[in-house]
């Protein structure tokens, strides 16, 4: 299994309407390294769902219900989208300065390349930022 890391607007797509939705489709990404990345998420694969704008936080868990697949409102063709499903909140969200706080974590995506809205996510990271979410 690979770890990931999602972002949405929580104005545009929040963790709460993805709990209550439970499922829902990943589109929307114009971003050529943001997608190559979603091509290669696999069912089964997990992310963390990031708040991104003024909160900058991760708050959940996602699953990939659905691989890479064309996105219809693309236009020109290059761009495709996942499912993704709700697995769980966080027991507390872990904030970007948290994550910028912890030096094991100073070379991930979300540190490095933070305006990527899909980003691969290290396994001893998405451990250490699980411990620091109380999990």
């Amino acid at each position: 299994m690979a770890y990931w890391l999602v972002k949405s607007e929580p104005e545009t797509y929040s963790w709460e309407r993805m709990l209550k939705d439970k499922r829902t489709k990943w589109d929307g990404v114009r971003n050529a390294q943001a997608a190559n990345n979603m091509k290669a998420m696999q069912v089964g694969d997990q992310a963390f769902f990031y708040h991104s704008g003024e909160e900058r936080r991760i708050v959940g868990i996602v699953e990939i219900a659905k691989t890479y697949y064309p996105d219809p409102s693309d236009k020109t063709g290059r761009f495709g989208m996942v499912d993704v499903a709700a697995v769980k909140p966080l027991n507390k969200p872990v904030t970007l300065a948290d994550v910028k706080g912890d030096g094991k974590l100073a070379e991930i995506a979300l540190v490095r390349q933070s305006r990527l809205s899909v980003q691969p996510m290290p396994a001893d990271a998405w451990k250490r930022i699980l411990a620091m979410s109380g999990a």
